[in-house]
């Protein structure tokens, strides 16, 4: 029996393929078996549908070998790795920043960089209480994700015209200033 990660990675492959030449929302199950060559159950064995084999893909592919970097305390690295990752399949992640709804990569970038973000506040907070109140690792977390999941979508938007270094120093940057800081510097 094929290893479950193979099968896993040759049906991600074949859903890439798929998506060069159609749109991701017309892609069938039948024709990502078909190119992986496997049978149609044996992908409901590995994914419930095609945006789960998605959510595979962007945690795998953008967001998995990022967490070692967060562990180490080392954001802007991991910035500047993610929009990396996004980058080296820019045209299958162009297509993928057009869904929208429910399946919208917006919401499955927020969810995983969510995950990845906890992850780096543990790893500098530990069990620490937060000196101010209410100020929790899940508000924080979830703040910070739904902008980097915005920032991400707008630069997909944007044909990814800017480096991945330029989009995390601008992340950092927005992140780490006050409004009015902001603005000043865009003047």
């Amino acid at each position: 029996m094929e290893p479950k990660t193979n099968v896993e990675q040759r049906l991600a492959e074949s859903f890439k393929k798929l998506a060069a030449k159609t749109s991701i929302e017309k892609i069938t199950i039948k024709e990502i078996t078909d190119g992986a060559g496997v049978i149609r159950p044996t992908f409901y064995n590995h994914f419930q549908d095609k945006y789960e084999l998605l959510e595979w893909l962007i945690r795998t592919e953008i967001l998995a070998p990022v967490i070692p970097l967060m562990k180490q305390g080392n954001l802007q690295e991991s910035l500047i790795q993610i929009f990396t990752n996004l980058m080296n399949d820019k045209d299958f992640y162009l297509k993928v920043g057009r869904l929208e709804g429910q399946n919208s990569c917006e919401t499955i970038i927020r969810k995983f960089v969510k995950e990845v973000l906890l992850i780096f506040i543990n790893e500098q907070v530990g069990d620490q209480k937060a000196a101010a109140k209410g100020l929790t690792s899940d508000l924080v977390t979830e703040y910070y994700a739904q902008s980097m999941a915005f920032v991400i979508i707008q630069w997909i938007k944007l044909n990814m015209s800017l480096s991945p270094e330029q989009m995390a120093d601008i992340f950092q940057f927005i992140t780490s200033h006050s409004i009015e800081d902001v603005i000043a510097k865009m003047n």
